[in-house]
């Protein structure tokens, strides 16, 4: 019962967070679709390119007849960044484009405290809020007349603070006195009072929590502005991080990356090709294959170091093994979606063996290699992190570890830029290549 109450807790946990996040989805989604019915009003009132896809009278489910539509992908990355602008405050964006940001400021209350005899007396409470790394100055008070005092207490932006309203009471917790209002309204345990900018709850021991209206906007801590991270990455272009400079970080990784999915290809494509051609090799290693497949290179890594230490070949083996198994399915999906009609006719005009595996089986499976080859790519690229978690001195996957744990978020963000463009980049190349090597792909 304890497994399924957590277990319940846990989807409640993600209910609710879904539920936050959907106004946000719907809203991005509602734009998609805005910006696609503005393209076709647009794209109707220009004259058709007369290419060959806007003469097929079939599009619909035809991977030739659709390609990229490049406004779109340059609507897509400006939303993106504007997007990240928006929740940070970027000083990129003018002002009006900024979501609510965390109240800083000046705002006061008044709390009614009630002693144990049932007298009642009122006290203000200014509250000032600042932004991290801002010394502040609380101002002298006038106490007032009764037995509760007036108080101030700063606050953190993003963060809460207990007030302890009676430290300079005369009538104290001690001798029974409690709050029961703040700006007369009622108050009780579980329960805040809504004050625009801040917020007042009561605790269990009775001290109030002041905690301000965090807005929408992300804390630099867990999402940097744009141009931090911009100007991060100037600073290490310049000075390096731990020792090593940019390019360092970024060729080791790079290296480490295409050496394992080299490696994984040369292994995994052969072995595909015995799956798909052979019942034999295909009963011996489908089984091994299937098994090794879901399994995460992180679960490996305890295997790896102890198997092949902390050096660079324990790294290079770690993304071997996320590029094989990939390699090794698309080499066999590619075999086995060769048309057998193909194959007759290549027989049937006295083809061999061997010119059958040249001229219609390695052909016809290459489109899928490369579509294997790509994403064998982009999880070598994710799994290079992990592979920097042994013992790695150079590495854009160590500098997004080494920066998480000082909560370096900008650096982290930069890693992640970097790691992304570089991956783009290559897939991009894979692309290319692709369209010169197998030109025939998509036209049966």
């Amino acid at each position: 019962m304890n497994v399924l109450s957590s277990l319940f807790e846990e989807l409640v946990t993600i209910v609710a967070t879904v539920l936050l996040a959907l106004p946000y989805l719907a809203g991005y989604v509602g734009f998609i679709l805005l910006t696609l019915m503005l393209w076709k009003i647009v794209k109707k009132s220009l004259t058709p390119k007369k290419d060959f896809g806007s003469l097929k009278t079939v599009t619909f489910g035809d991977e030739s007849a659709v390609s990229s539509n490049f406004a779109a992908s340059v609507v897509s990355v400006v939303v993106i960044f504007v997007s990240w602008g928006a929740f940070t405050g970027s000083k990129l964006l003018p002002s009006f484009l900024h979501m609510p940001a965390a109240f800083e400021g000046e705002a006061e209350f008044t709390y009614t405290a009630e002693t144990d005899a049932g007298l009642r007396d009122d006290a203000l409470v200014r509250v000032i809020v600042h932004g991290a790394g801002v010394d502040v100055e609380l101002p002298q008070m006038d106490a007032g007349d009764g037995f509760a005092k007036n108080d101030a207490v700063a606050v953190k932006a993003y963060r809460s603070e207990l007030l302890r309203w009676d430290a300079n009471d005369e009538e104290t917790r001690k001798t029974g006195a409690k709050v029961v209002a703040i700006n007369g309204q009622p108050i009780v345990f579980g329960k805040d009072v809504d004050l625009g900018d801040i917020k007042v709850a009561l605790t269990q021991k009775g001290t109030l929590n002041v905690k301000p209206d965090t807005g929408v906007q992300m804390e630099p801590i867990w999402l940097p502005a744009p141009e931090d991270v911009w100007g991060r990455l100037k600073e290490i272009a310049t000075e390096g991080f731990k020792n090593y400079a940019l390019a360092e970080h970024l060729g080791f990784s790079l290296f480490r990356v295409v050496i394992g999915f080299l490696l994984g290809a040369l292994v995994g494509i052969p072995l595909g090709y015995a799956m798909g051609l052979s019942d034999w090799f295909r009963g011996w290693f489908d089984p091994i294959v299937e098994f090794m497949r879901p399994v995460p290179p992180l679960a490996l890594i305890p295997l790896v170091i102890i198997w092949f230490g902390i050096g660079e070949v324990g790294k290079v083996i770690l993304l071997f093994l996320a590029a094989l198994w990939i390699m090794a399915i698309a080499a066999r999906a590619g075999v086995s979606g060769v048309r057998i009609s193909k194959v007759h006719a290549a027989y049937s005009l006295g083809a061999s063996k061997w010119q059958v595996m040249r001229y219609v089986i390695v052909p016809n499976s290459l489109p899928e290699i490369f579509t294997g080859a790509r994403v064998a790519m982009g999880v070598c690229w994710g799994t290079v992190v992990a592979a920097e978690l042994v013992a790695a001195e150079k590495g854009a996957g160590m500098m997004i570890m080494v920066a998480s744990k000082f909560q370096q978020t900008d650096i982290v963000i930069l890693g992640i830029i970097l790691i992304g463009v570089i991956g783009f980049g290559i897939d991009m190349l894979m692309r290319w290549a692709e369209r010169l090597l197998v030109p025939w792909k998509g036209r049966g």
